[in-house]
């Protein structure tokens, strides 16, 4: 995963993206996309081995998702998922008769501005149909607007806020917006169970202050209150800027009830930050630290640090994130193992499943665009219909004329009236020597 980037260097990049916008469409369009070896988090970087041109005559999709920024080493390992789904259905006679053109990955920056211009550039430069994206939830909601204006489907593998759930029963999002991953309601619920089957009666938050922290906070402090534990700072909850850079004042703020467990709802970079400066004004010593997903990287605990003598500070945290155990996953698992040598990473599986609704529902109301997609989603993902895990005997079987009920490698992928999933809850732990380690499974309460 990836070392601290500075803020300038952000904009650098952010720079440098607008600027291979304004090259010509075709094979200079790679040249912008940075294609290493391996990305900075040592993840295998995807390959863009679809058809980018603007005048691409079969279903155009793009992603939009964290190659930098907060959530960086979350978001790199899924960068792989949507050119491999792409290239699998590209090699079995692809969408409408024609190859699916994919543009390459949009980088949000993790930052809502930055993911507005993407989502912009996309729907209205690139003129896609689809996009995968984004990953955070306050980037999702910038770019949400945008793909119902330009009738672009939006189907994010990791936006887990509450808040879109509120936004879809408004009516605000018309159909053009879905994800792969369940809300945060679910997980707010998993981590409390288990914080209190863990025998622990007293809590304290600290979250980043977004759709995605405030979201799962509410949810936390409702459901652990429920269970019969008490939450210290519920009258006065601790959030945090995301673009701080000091945490000295939140983390008093969130240990001065001396609670015995703190549930820390962070990304990466920010949440090492929050950790460690708690850990170094003595506050977290005996005090169980409760993680999520937006923290979960193999580098993170490298991030908070070590003691004086040699431990990793958050050695013995636990926290939970969302599984996937679709009948499609031991196949999926097969494929990515045997592209890059490792297990797929939190949330490939999610960016996988999102990217075979597109193609799925382009195929069954055959027209590639935006509108067409969202008239077929939850035909495709849902029951009544055939149930089928391979996405080429999928794609073979709407060619038919017969009704799937697409069975995903991160679950069923069943997408209710909100675009909602249902889903299951791994729990990680951080080991002495630094590694998570996932120890059991929750399920909402």
């Amino acid at each position: 995963m990836r070392k601290l980037v500075s803020t300038s260097r952000f904009k650098l990049r952010g720079a440098i993206a607008l600027g291979c916008i304004t090259i010509l469409a075709g094979v200079l369009a790679a040249a912008c996309q940075e294609t290493p070896t391996t990305t900075q988090t040592g993840s295998p970087a995807p390959e863009q081995q679809a058809s980018t041109t603007a005048n691409a005559k079969g279903l155009k999709i793009g992603s939009l998702l964290p190659a930098t920024g907060d959530l960086a080493s979350v978001g790199q390992p899924m960068l792989g998922a949507v050119p491999l789904l792409v290239n699998t259905v590209n090699q079995c006679g692809g969408v409408n008769g024609e190859p699916i053109a994919l543009v390459p990955n949009t980088d949000d920056q993790t930052d809502p501005q930055a993911g507005a211009e993407g989502m912009t550039k996309l729907a209205e430069v690139d003129k896609v149909a689809g996009v995968v994206g984004s990953f955070a939830s306050s980037v999702s909601s910038a770019a949400a607007p945008i793909a119902v204006r330009n009738k672009v489907i939006l189907i994010s593998p990791g936006s887990t806020s509450p808040v879109f759930t509120e936004r879809a029963q408004k009516g605000d999002f018309q159909g053009y917006w879905a994800r792969t991953a369940p809300p945060d309601t679910y997980q707010a619920q998993a981590l409390a169970k288990l914080a209190y089957e863990r025998g622990f009666k007293t809590a304290a938050t600290i979250v980043i202050n977004n759709d995605y922290g405030v979201g799962f906070e509410k949810e936390f402090v409702q459901s652990f209150e429920k269970l019969g534990g008490k939450v210290t700072n519920k009258d006065k909850p601790t959030r945090y800027d995301p673009k701080a850079t000091t945490f000295e004042t939140e983390v008093q703020a969130a240990f001065a009830g001396k609670p015995e467990a703190v549930a820390a709802i962070a990304y990466a970079e920010t949440g090492a930050l929050l950790l460690k400066t708690a850990y170094e004004q003595g506050l977290s010593k005996g005090v169980q630290i409760l993680l999520t997903d937006g923290s979960k990287s193999e580098q993170f605990p490298g991030q908070v640090g070590k003691s004086n003598d040699g431990k990793f500070i958050i050695t013995g945290a636990i926290g939970t994130v969302p599984g996937a155990d679709g009948k499609a996953l031991e196949a999926f698992t097969k494929l990515w193992q045997g592209k890059f040598g490792k297990p797929p990473a939190e949330y490939a599986a999610q960016a996988w499943d999102a990217t075979a609704l597109l193609a799925l529902a382009a195929q069954a109301a055959q027209a590639n665009t935006g509108d067409a997609i969202k008239s077929k989603l939850r035909d495709v993902a849902n029951a009544p219909g055939v149930e089928v895990s391979d996405v080429c005997e999928a794609l073979k079987l709407v060619k038919e004329g017969k009704d799937i009920n697409y069975q995903g490698a991160s679950g069923n992928v069943d997408i209710d009236e909100n675009g909602d999933v249902v889903g299951v809850y791994d729990v990680w732990r951080v080991e002495e020597d630094g590694k998570l380690k996932t120890v059991d499974q929750v399920t909402p309460q």
